[in-house]
């Protein structure tokens, strides 16, 4: 039994399946792969896109979708083991883990980060341990990776540019009021680096640098399918002759759980967003976003309205791929 907690469990074929599956989702096919089935959706975060397109997917395909949100209208759960439960948690992950098993055919997670120590956050504890004691394939919703995210965001990019390989593709860091998780942009040098595109991180300084284990990944993926990866502080180099600019803030590993601390340096690179004069550097190149995101300070007006702007394209194609990948799980 296989789960879909990151690509970088897949093969550039068996995503590359997957998208062919989305795009006749999106031509118009249709599916009961679902029929009599039910999914279950546990939201540690809140959730837009994410909620209402695998509802929205579980239905279309004939299933069922039951939303939980531990801690709110389930119980809140633990996670760590050996330890005496006398805390605000009332039932350990193995229980749920077990008993959703026995009600569902899938199990879907988000949990984010809790922003306290990357040390222990990156082991992503949450959606390990149901992968575990779950007795049915579990999808990532997000967590510190977004592997739905990046299918979305590799199916606008191969239906605005076509086939991707060795088109320059710009990963940026862009300002934020607040200190953001890294799934997206860990996912982004992911699926870009695995369709062997040529990449570039473009980020204000070493310390927003990615994890080493999603940097290493990324390398490996390019030298494995024909593609480049490095990274920059030049926002001039990066951008130029850029086909692709994706856009996202996350927070500095470093200063991970000392936000004041990491706002007094990030507030000095409020200019790395994403505007019409920067965009003007590139090769006629897209521009997108994972969403949600705040206008005119990780992107301008301009460039959000833009004919170029792919981010409402992407954000659709969520209910494509998540139907394409409940399918493929279902079926294995």
């Amino acid at each position: 039994m296989k789960h879909f907690i990151t690509t970088a469990d897949y093969s550039q074929s068996e995503l590359q399946t997957m998208l062919d599956m989305a795009d006749e989702f999106k031509q118009g096919a249709t599916s009961e792969a679902l029929k009599n089935k039910s999914v279950a959706l546990l939201f540690f975060n809140p959730s837009l896109r994410t909620r209402t397109s695998f509802e929205l997917g579980t239905w279309q395909m004939g299933g069922h979708a039951v939303v939980l949100e531990p801690g709110k209208s389930a119980w809140p759960l633990s996670f760590e083991f050996g330890e005496k439960m006398d805390g605000v948690a009332e039932e350990h992950v193995i229980e749920a883990a077990k008993v959703l098993s026995r009600f569902c055919d899938l199990i879907c997670i988000r949990a984010f980060p809790k922003f306290e120590n990357w040390q222990d956050d990156r082991k992503d504890k949450v959606i390990k341990a149901f992968a575990q004691y779950s007795t049915v394939p579990v999808i990532n919703m997000e967590t510190i990776t977004h592997p739905c995210q990046e299918l979305a965001h590799m199916q606008a990019i191969s239906q605005h540019i076509g086939k991707p390989q060795k088109k320059k593709y710009v990963l940026t860091w862009s300002y934020h009021p607040k200190p953001l998780n890294t799934a997206v942009a860990n996912s982004s040098l992911l699926i870009a680096t695995k369709f062997g595109m040529d990449v570039t991180l473009l980020c204000p300084n070493e310390r927003f640098l990615l994890d080493d284990r999603y940097m290493g990944l990324a390398k490996q993926n390019a030298e494995q399918n024909g593609g480049s990866f490095n990274y920059t502080h030049d926002i001039d180099e990066a951008y130029e002759g850029a086909e692709i600019i994706y856009a996202k803030s996350w927070g500095a590993l470093p200063y991970f759980g000392k936000w004041d601390e990491e706002k007094i340096i990030r507030d000095q690179y409020q200019h790395f967003m994403v505007d019409e004069q920067k965009m003007a550097k590139t090769n006629n190149g897209k521009f997108s976003h994972c969403l949600p995101m705040r206008r005119n300070m990780i992107a301008s007006d301009g460039v959000m309205d833009s004919n170029y702007c792919i981010a409402i394209d992407e954000a659709e194609n969520r209910l494509h791929v998540q139907k394409a990948i409940m399918t493929q799980l279902i079926n294995q």
